[in-house]
């Protein structure tokens, strides 16, 4: 199951590149809560982008100057407020940014993220290519099947999700956060896999996207996360069984993320969603938690009980082969990131946990009742 998993890369598609133009007008938006200490560095690139129409920062109720800064830097700044019954916080800023866009396609992007220049542009042109793509081939295929397959080719409106090059700063993030990563690509394969996947099992990457304005407005918005602490997957998956296209591209060359500051954040605050617990069903739930247990977790510790045996050791020999793998989509490595296959345990438990135990706290914010 995993090897056909990972098969999928076999055919990838093209990362994103600096130097892309496109026809039409692009903001960039901002979901920020309490981000003073990043919202400078993820403005720099975004403002010196001569292909940004606007950036506008939708200020979550911040209460630490954020959106200060960003005004001081040259953003328009927007109030989310308080989000209504039944949406989490970040859904609802994204929600506030695209009413107040002007452009005429909207690029997310976290306040943790550090785009370069280039990025808009790039991240608008995949947008165009995948819309013509999608309008030169079978039609038919543009809708999702009754089978719940995601559309890979076919017209219908486009959602591009661009991948980041991870920031690790200390040596206990960059041994646990590749472990976490491998949980989530053993599950689910490579994201920009040029491959049809069932929409349940659909993956993006919510710090950053593209999409026409318009068409998402009409679609209603971010409405299908209102209600989800892992909004970026159920956004997709929503989007997705409407018809819609979901496209995903590396952009580790334009843009990097700085999650979190420690081990320990990297554990609590990354760890809380790892299992993707409210978009997966009990039963995937467990099913995942078996195939990492498996695949991951239990060939250290029957090497660490010197009962391996040929499938242990195949399986930690494709491990260490992914650890290679990974390497570019980290900015810093160094000796902790290849130890980091050590640390395959600790993220089963994590995931376990995750799987288990969901959380519905973000940011100083209960969603119990959400």
């Amino acid at each position: 199951m995993v090897l056909a998993r990972l098969g999928r890369g076999r055919v990838r598609r093209a990362p994103l590149a600096a130097g892309a133009t496109v026809d039409g007008t692009v903001s960039v938006v901002i979901p920020a809560r309490d981000e003073a200490e990043r919202i400078g560095p993820c403005l720099d690139g975004l403002l010196a982008d001569p292909a940004v129409l606007e950036v506008v920062v939708v200020d979550d109720g911040s209460t630490d100057g954020t959106a200060e800064i960003a005004a001081a830097r040259g953003a328009r700044v927007v109030t989310a407020g308080e989000p209504p019954a039944g949406w989490v916080g970040k859904p609802w800023a994204l929600q506030r940014g695209l009413e107040e866009a002007r452009g005429d396609i909207v690029v997310s992007v976290d306040a943790d993220t550090r785009p370069r220049a280039g990025l808009g542009a790039a991240a608008a042109a995949a947008l165009v290519a995948a819309e013509a793509d999608g309008a030169s081939g079978d039609a038919a295929a543009g809708a999702a099947s009754p089978t719940g397959v995601a559309a890979v080719r076919g017209a219908g409106p486009v959602l591009v999700s661009v991948g980041t090059r991870f920031v690790c700063t200390s040596a206990g993030e960059r041994f646990l956060h590749p472990a976490l990563l491998a949980t989530l690509v053993y599950r689910y394969g490579p994201p920009d896999a040029d491959a049809s996947v069932a929409v349940s099992r659909l993956m993006i990457n919510g710090q950053c996207t593209a999409v026409r304005r318009r068409a998402l407005l009409d679609a209603g918005g971010y409405a299908e996360a209102s209600g989800h602490m892992t909004d970026d997957a159920a956004f997709a998956r929503g989007l997705a069984r409407r018809g819609w296209r979901v496209v995903f591209h590396d952009g580790g060359g334009l843009i990097d993320v700085d999650m979190h500051e420690s081990v320990e954040e990297t554990w609590r605050e990354w760890g809380r969603s790892i299992a993707l617990p409210d978009v997966t069903s009990p039963a995937w739930r467990a099913a995942d938690v078996g195939v990492v247990w498996l695949t991951l977790g239990l060939p250290w510790l029957r090497l660490a009980g010197r009962r391996a045996g040929r499938l242990d050791v195949a399986l930690l020999g494709l491990r260490l082969l992914m650890t290679v793998a990974f390497a570019p989509s980290y900015a810093r490595r160094g000796l902790p990131y290849w130890l980091s296959p050590l640390a395959d345990v600790p993220a089963a438990v994590r995931l376990t946990w995750s799987a288990v135990r969901p959380a519905r706290r973000w940011r100083g914010r209960s969603y119990d009742d959400a």
